[in-house]
């Protein structure tokens, strides 16, 4: 591959968002949505650092398994409505999933505390 570049790249402070994609162990996480369950294998969390304030975890695109073995996707919204917080009733076990992908994006500046423990 011949390629080059020039210029120093700068980020928009305004509205900066980072995608953080993890893989997850077969059979560690199961998700279950109207009575069914779901077989997490991969989880992208999306975080988001408004005006340059602290980050925040927006939401997780999970992608799944279904009973029937097909892949689907769940996406959870992390954020309540007013966007100013977390959502009530997340389960602990996505939080978790956060922190890990807040672990591996620690080289572009991400730091992170799950609700409650900031």
């Amino acid at each position: 591959m011949d390629l080059s570049a020039t210029g120093e790249p700068v980020i928009v402070q305004e509205d900066t968002q980072v995608h953080v994609g993890i893989d997850l162990r077969p059979g560690t996480l199961t998700l279950t949505r109207n009575g069914m369950d779901f077989a997490a294998y991969h989880a992208l969390v999306q975080f988001a650092s408004v005006h340059a304030n602290s980050w925040a975890a927006q939401e997780v695109k999970f992608s799944v398994k279904g009973p029937d073995g097909k892949s689907v996707g769940l996406t959870v919204d992390l954020l309540n409505d007013a966007c100013d917080g977390p959502r009530a009733g997340i389960p602990a076990a996505i939080w978790k999933v956060v922190t890990f992908a807040a672990t591996s994006a620690g080289d572009v500046g991400i730091t992170y505390a799950p609700p409650g423990r900031a």
